[in-house]
């Protein structure tokens, strides 16, 4: 497997909008997000990420198919419901790293794939001044009935990366799921580390 991991820049996002877009609605569909995707906001969504003063959005390569993609951006730049939690408790925003989604397709995954995203996301962060990188990750009950057997969270995977769970963190943020006929919060517990 020979896999190319690389941040996109310029017209290279804009190109690439629809496959990622794609690529979103392909994995978030799985569990934990059983995300009901729709392109056109996807798309939307891509577009004004990358926009961002600051934002970066990596992809990993198979030839010239875009297999996975992770994406991050100062956290001043985010939606208010992704700064709200740390405005509460007087955290300052000003040089934390947002960390978005971070995608790869199944077949692709246990190829050191994901350090690569979080080795490229945590290099823009320091280029940028940042102290601090976080992300959000979806709760989800032990017993939800569509929880897979043998799913294994990814705990160990960022904690190995030196990120940490922060204690009552937590922002809501809508999506529609499968099933749902509307969107609907969903709980998002924050995990966070000191950038040397």
């Amino acid at each position: 497997m020979t896999i190319h991991v690389r941040p996109l820049g310029g017209a290279e996002v804009t190109a690439a909008l629809d496959d990622l877009a794609a690529l979103r609605i392909a994995v978030f569909a799985a569990w934990p997000y059983l995300y009901d995707g729709d392109r056109e906001y996807e798309e939307r969504y891509l577009a004004e990420y990358a926009a961002a003063p600051g934002a970066v959005l990596v992809a990993a390569f198979d030839g010239a198919r875009i297999v996975g993609a992770a994406t991050a951006a100062p956290m001043q730049h985010q939606k208010a419901e992704f700064r709200a939690p740390f405005a509460a408790r007087g955290i300052d925003t000003a040089r934390l790293f947002y960390f978005g989604e971070s995608v790869l397709l199944p077949e692709y995954r246990g190829h050191g794939i994901g350090h690569a995203f979080f080795d490229h996301r945590e290099q823009a962060a320091r280029a940028a001044g940042a102290d601090a990188a976080c992300f959000a990750a979806v709760i989800r009950p032990a017993d939800h009935p569509l929880r897979p057997a043998g799913y294994r969270p990814l705990d160990a995977f960022w904690q190995g990366r030196g990120y940490a769970l922060i204690p009552g963190l937590v922002t809501d943020l809508a999506w529609k799921e499968h099933g749902e006929a509307d969107e609907s919060p969903k709980p998002m517990q924050y995990w966070r580390k000191t950038l040397s």
